[in-house]
């Protein structure tokens, strides 16, 4: 009888690059968001899904996590096996890597993760892609899972993500560091995939960047108390005209979330 051959992973690999505390922000917020959810469910196994050359971001996702949620455990997933087998000498409890891609494989075979995390992956892709893939992703969560995806610039000073439950896309979050920020619409080029195309007149996100831009205009004389309370009162100037679901305890960390509704591309994701 013919062993069986292993099935191909399925995606393409990625450039790979990474640095640590890249993804330190989007980190923060799944912890402050996801937490009790790790916290409550029986395994609960988050995945770091494309981690790149080097596991920095899976070894402080693990880090992160556990501050919230002690039981958490991290599989950090690489479609490119030279990858894994570089990460190995890291694994101990609580992280392992494993070689696969989008179809997330998992040990035992049927376990479902609670969080999956796939950060500047989809970059590289098509736009007519990112529908299929994140339906892929929401299929494997487990019951109250969450799937963060999005993009961050190099070192992490400006983050674009979009986090999906197993029913789809719930919201957009905006994060930056503020110091480093000119206007809000700096944030356009980190957007996710299936934002990135989008920002033209027309669409609902170019219209969220300009009024956001706005705000922050004649938010300016809050410039003199820092650029904390300029954002602040930016952010709570938006919430008079976009569904804005965070609190001003987010807002400090330099963020803001939308609902995904009032962002989402005119006619629907390409597919």
């Amino acid at each position: 009888m013919t062993p069986r051959t292993p099935s191909r992973p399925v995606g393409t690999v990625t450039r790979g690059t990474t640095n640590p505390n890249r993804l330190r922000r989007m980190d923060r917020w799944i912890a402050a968001a996801h937490g009790a959810a790790l916290r409550r469910a029986a395994d609960p196994v988050a995945v770091d899904l494309g981690y790149g050359a080097a596991p920095w971001t899976a070894v402080e996702l693990l880090a992160r996590l556990r501050e919230t949620a002690p039981r958490a455990r991290v599989v950090g997933i690489e479609i490119e096996p030279a990858r894994v087998a570089a990460a190995k000498p890291y694994e101990r409890a609580g992280l392992e890597f494993r070689h696969g891609g989008f179809e997330v494989p998992l040990d035992p075979a049927g376990t479902s993760p609670v969080l999956i995390r796939a950060a500047n992956v989809l970059r590289q892709y098509d736009e007519d892609r990112v529908a299929d893939v994140w339906r892929r992703l929401c299929g494997r969560l487990a019951p109250g899972g969450l799937l963060v995806e999005g993009t961050c610039d190099e070192i992490g000073r400006r983050h674009v993500w979009v986090a999906l439950g197993p029913e789809g896309p719930r919201t957009v979050t905006f994060a930056t560091r503020l110091g480093s920020l000119h206007t809000p619409s700096d944030l356009a080029e980190r957007l996710p995939k299936a934002l990135i195309h989008r920002n033209v007149p027309g669409e609902p996100v170019h219209a969220f960047l300009r009024d956001f831009d706005r705000a922050w205009a004649a938010a300016a004389p809050y410039a003199s108390y820092g650029a904390r309370q300029r954002w602040i009162r930016t952010v709570r100037a938006l919430t008079a005209d976009w569904p804005v679901v965070d609190t001003p305890a987010r807002w400090r960390q330099g963020e803001v979330t939308v609902a995904w509704g009032a962002l989402a591309p005119v006619g629907g994701m390409r597919d």
